[in-house]
């Protein structure tokens, strides 16, 4: 078949909804992605700034070819990115009991990954070069930050419909108390301890302030005039 006839051929298929025939290759390494994963980590934690992290010095600690991180992301944003993701770990799973026990579980899982180094140096180091990119940002927080966010709302509310928690209060700020210091003690006092027993303080401390007034003796619904 002629070459003319060949562009014909795909012009046809492509107006009548035809698919071209998929190319053949090597398939992707999974061994090769986690190698370049964990050599991103691993620089990151050994205190190399994102600006000398390129492309080719990443490749070289992978022990790959620099074709090989391109053929998998378009450039080193997206590749922080991944590197980002691969230390996320699932919300543990609530039991919708106890308010507070829930608020607790949550924070606690917060603590424990601040007492990552890894973590907290790759959080330190890439947020604020992601969050410059917005797509890249917003992609994160839809695919990480997102379902903590939601999972700490969705206790919040429970504590709302039980009076646990008043109902005048908005869900997000308080959100922000739970996992703010959580946030600060990684980001910008990593030299810091995280105490055993913070989760439960933090989560009190908050509790205590949100809580609704009791109401004084006498005061109540039925209580009769004098």
């Amino acid at each position: 078949m002629s070459r003319v006839a060949e562009d014909r051929g795909r012009t046809a298929g492509a107006r009548t909804g035809g698919v071209a025939p998929r190319r053949r290759g090597r398939p992707r390494s999974a061994a090769a992605d986690s190698a370049i994963v964990e050599a991103v980590l691993r620089l990151i934690e050994d205190g190399v700034p994102i600006a000398e992290l390129s492309m080719e010095r990443i490749a070289r600690e992978a022990g790959v070819g620099k074709a090989t991180l391109y053929r998998r992301w378009s450039g080193k944003s997206a590749l922080l990115l991944d590197a980002m993701r691969s230390l996320d770990a699932p919300c543990p799973p609530l039991e919708g009991v106890s308010v507070r026990d829930d608020l607790v579980r949550l924070v606690e899982f917060l603590h424990r990954r601040g007492l990552a180094k890894r973590s907290s140096a790759v959080l330190r180091t890439v947020v604020s070069h992601v969050e410059a990119q917005p797509e890249l940002w917003a992609e994160y927080h839809e695919t990480v930050v997102r379902a903590r966010h939601e999972a700490l709302l969705g206790a919040l509310r429970r504590g709302v419909a039980t009076g646990e928690i008043r109902a005048d209060r908005d869900l997000d700020t308080l959100a922000a108390l739970f996992v703010g210091p959580m946030l600060a003690r990684a980001l910008l006092h990593e030299w810091r301890q995280l105490p055993e027993g913070l989760a439960e303080d933090v989560v009190d401390t908050v509790l205590e302030g949100v809580r609704p007034p009791a109401a004084e003796p006498g005061t109540g619904p039925g209580t009769p005039a004098h």
